[in-house]
């Protein structure tokens, strides 16, 4: 994975009034390294010696006029975020920065508050992109077999994956229905010998049982009634290369000993033929069901089972990987960015606790379904908490409701709901300040001085594992 930036992330600020400037370092150093420049030429120049994370950009220069100097700092490096402040309000101008690839635009005066959490945005877009970067290099062939997570359990299917794809054997994914599981079984195929050969699926519970021996096998002219010319199945079409069985608890048992026969043997023949057929083919079945229970109720044979079961390999629910969900959103709004020509740039913090909450009974196939909705329908580049499906914000209402009960106002309402969220993120990571900050995307000291003005102590279950870190 990318290795931790043990440093600050260093910020460049070119504006040409010094006691502003000053102001700019006072209130960010706890969070940023600072460089300033009072010049477009000065910046320009010290962006190109230092490596910078983002720039704080005006608009009114003296020597080169902002749009200008957002122009050069893309052509230096396209991947610096650039924030855009002016203190005249011009649309004209903020769309054209926007066009030329600036991050965001600010108008002042604004309250450092509001600056601290768009510079943190910025920051967690920045690590979710080269993230997403990093694992289509490592795992996939574009975004079509591209396999998205970070979480330990996502890491543990990357080396099984890494372990056995360049092998022969038949691999049986199990996992909910919307967990990915032809997404690790496509990733399994492009890692293998057979890649420059055919990957061909099949979902053996979406046809009808009739027509499942034909799907696989295929079937003479003639062989029954609408038969009227030569089909060839699925082994047929994928020879030398992967066959992807999608639920295959679903099989008819005198189709599950055809198939048995055909892992064993090799060979087969079409319905209604007496040709056998040899086939190479890598088998990679999949089941939503248990199969094991299915074969102790006698509904799935226990000989087809242990030959597809050489190498399980389990793809664990969303909620059980939550710490993945923030990747998927960024990694999905890109995808629909792409698709619909959008410019949906990330989502606050209070509609990302709202996401990573949330149960999702349809795993990452419903949270894909979620912000390609939310990208075809915002009018918002940031997407907030009002802009979520209504059973997405479910998942705060009692703590809404008894916030109510108590008479809370809305700042204390904030408070209490920002207190929950940490309190959870810092039980996830055992109490480990240092974690729980790269988690929340704050410094640790700002999450310490959160911590005591939130009056957040670990309880007392937790109090004989706090770490180090937090004796400290």
């Amino acid at each position: 994975m990318l290795a931790a930036i043990d440093v600050l992330p260093r910020i460049l600020i070119i504006d040409d009034d010094k006691s502003l400037l000053e102001s700019y370092t006072v209130l960010l150093e706890d969070e940023f390294q600072v460089s300033t420049a009072e010049s477009a030429e000065k910046g320009l120049d010290l962006l190109r010696h230092e490596d910078v994370h983002l720039v704080l950009l005006d608009v009114r220069l003296p020597d080169i006029n902002g749009i200008e100097v957002l122009r050069r700092i893309k052509a230096l490096d396209e991947n610096v975020d650039v924030i855009m402040i002016t203190a005249v309000k011009d649309v004209r101008v903020a769309v054209e920065t926007i066009k030329l690839g600036a991050y965001d635009y600010l108008e002042k005066p604004f309250e450092i508050d509001d600056i601290l959490s768009l510079l943190r945005r910025t920051l967690e877009h920045q690590n979710l992109l080269r993230e997403v970067l990093y694992l289509r290099d490592l795992h996939a062939d574009g975004d079509r077999y591209l396999i998205v997570g970070r979480s330990p359990k996502m890491r543990q299917i990357y080396d099984l994956i890494a372990r056995v794809s360049d092998t022969n054997a038949t691999i049986l994914i199990s996992g909910e229905s919307g967990v990915g599981k032809e997404l690790m079984a496509r990733a399994i195929h492009q890692q293998s010998q057979r890649r420059p050969n055919p990957f061909v699926a099949l979902n053996c519970a979406a046809i009808s049982e009739h027509l499942v021996e034909s799907e696989l096998f295929g079937h003479e002219r003639g062989a029954f009634t609408g038969a009227v010319e030569m089909h060839r199945g699925k082994f047929e079409l994928a020879h030398t290369g992967t066959l992807f069985l999608d639920e295959v608890g679903s099989l008819r048992l005198d189709l599950q000993a055809k198939l048995l026969r055909v892992l064993q043997e090799r060979e087969f023949e079409r319905v209604g033929g007496g040709k056998t057929i040899r086939t190479d083919v890598r088998v990679v079945a999949a089941s939503n069901q248990d199969l094991r229970q299915m074969v102790a109720d006698h509904t799935f044979r226990d000989d087809l089972f242990y030959r597809l079961n050489v190498i399980p390999l389990h793809v664990p629910p969303l909620r059980d990987r939550r710490e993945d969900i923030p990747l998927l959103v960024n990694h999905f709004l890109m995808k629909y960015n792409k698709a619909f020509g959008r410019q949906v740039q990330g989502v606050t913090s209070e509609a990302l606790a709202l996401l990573t909450h949330y149960h999702w009974p349809g795993n990452v196939r419903e949270l894909e379904n979620v912000i390609e909705r939310l990208v075809v329908l915002s009018r918002h580049r940031i997407l907030d908490i009002e802009d979520m499906p209504l059973d997405l914000k479910s998942v705060r209402g009692q703590l809404a409701h008894d916030l109510f009960a108590t008479g809370a106002d809305l700042r204390q309402a904030k408070a209490e709901f920002e207190r929950h969220y940490i309190v959870q993120t810092l039980e996830k990571y055992g109490w480990n300040q240092t974690e729980a900050a790269k988690r929340l995307g704050i410094h640790r000291n700002t999450l310490l001085t959160k911590m005591d003005m939130l009056q957040i102590r670990p309880t007392t279950s937790s109090e004989s594992s706090i770490p180090k870190d937090l004796e400290d």
